[in-house]
């Protein structure tokens, strides 16, 4: 055996307590409950990924992506890992249709590579990394408890807010608003996570600018089969629009293009794939439009391996990869973000750099 061959694999839970419950338009998060995956080289090298199963997003379960890594641990076993595209692919072939297992050991993959050629993995994607600074999200919740949560990571040093909305268009504009009034000189994303009709966004987007509130983003406004929606919104609203939960693949991606849907795509491993979402950002990036680096109920882990893509890519414009803020001592082990949301990759050693407890 090479000493670059995959020796073996294992799965393992991961299992924390959050802060408070991450509520969106499509349901709720009240802990998380993901999954490890670690593959070791016959040198010993190890690489870790992580699986976030979002079953209200994706349709994906637990059982379904447990099985799945499984099936990879057999049959990557005895395979060298510097063949990782033609792994991919086979990966695609073995559970098409559970992309959080494929982030996981795609994450795996590349971890492992870039630990035993001594780079971070922000170096396999570009030559200096990108500082990044993430938003902080106001989860669907009451006036009160939104007012106190923005006022919470304003003082904190915050300067941008992803606000969740969908549920209650009414409830939505005051606590948009409230935001505002909580952190005045702040930028504000709205993330409708589907939960809109064309004609409610922008209602509400012309009610915001009536009151002085000019979204900075407006993501996934209407249900992700709703094209014609997309484009009305991206049309009208006069704010950028970003497709989120629209575009999981290539061939989405090109009908975006293709049919000016969106002005900004959102990246996330978890829905795409790693490989896979550093194809889709190229590919929008060729085409104009602007990305956003996302991510599901992710612990630093998977979290950090996005700020690695987005760094060494170094084109994205908006970042979204809060969630270490919202599971308890989230931040703990992660040498690389501070508690403002800055992501700093540069004293990155080798890999992802984070190695689950």
């Amino acid at each position: 055996m090479d000493d670059s061959d995959i020796k073996d694999a294992s799965i393992s839970h991961l299992r924390a307590g959050l802060i408070q419950p991450f509520r969106t338009a499509l349901g709720q998060h009240d802990n998380l409950d993901n999954l490890l995956f670690r593959l070791r080289l016959a040198d010993g090298t190890t690489g870790w990924g992580e699986a976030a199963v979002a079953s209200h997003i994706t349709g994906e379960t637990i059982e379904q992506t447990s099985g799945s890594l499984r099936l990879a641990a057999r049959e990557l076993r005895g395979r060298n890992i510097a063949n990782y595209p033609r792994l991919s692919c086979l990966l695609h072939e073995l559970f098409p249709k559970n992309k959080s297992a494929l982030a996981a050991v795609e994450t795996a993959l590349l971890d492992a590579l870039t630990r035993r050629l001594r780079i971070p993995l922000w170096k396999f994607f570009g030559n200096k990394p990108a500082g990044l600074s993430t938003d902080i999200t106001i989860v669907i919740a009451g006036l009160e408890e939104t007012k106190q949560a923005a006022l919470k990571f304003y003082k904190r040093g915050f300067r941008t807010f992803k606000v969740k909305i969908g549920r209650d268009r009414d409830l939505d504009l005051k606590r948009v608003l409230a935001v505002k009034k909580a952190a005045p000189r702040c930028g504000i994303y709205l993330d409708a996570n589907q939960g809109y009709s064309s004609r409610e966004t922008l209602e509400l987007v012309k009610e915001l600018k009536t009151r002085g509130v000019v979204p900075a983003l407006l993501e996934q406004p209407v249900p992700r089969e709703d094209w014609e929606g997309l484009k009305r919104v991206t049309r009208l609203a006069g704010v950028p629009v970003c497709a989120d939960e629209s575009v999981r693949s290539i061939p989405e991606c090109l009908r975006a293009i293709r049919e000016k849907a969106a002005h900004v795509i959102n990246i996330k491993i978890m829905k795409s794939g790693f490989i896979q979402g550093r194809e889709i950002a190229m590919l929008a990036r060729s085409a104009g439009m602007q990305l956003m680096i996302g991510g599901m109920m992710e612990s630093s882990l998977a979290m950090t391996a996005s700020a690695h893509l987005a760094a060494g890519l170094g084109c994205f414009r908006y970042v979204d990869l809060d969630t270490p803020f919202f599971i308890k001592s989230g931040l703990a082990g992660n040498p690389y973000l501070d508690s403002k949301g800055r992501y700093d990759l540069s004293k990155a050693g080798s890999g992802i750099g984070i190695i689950p407890a």
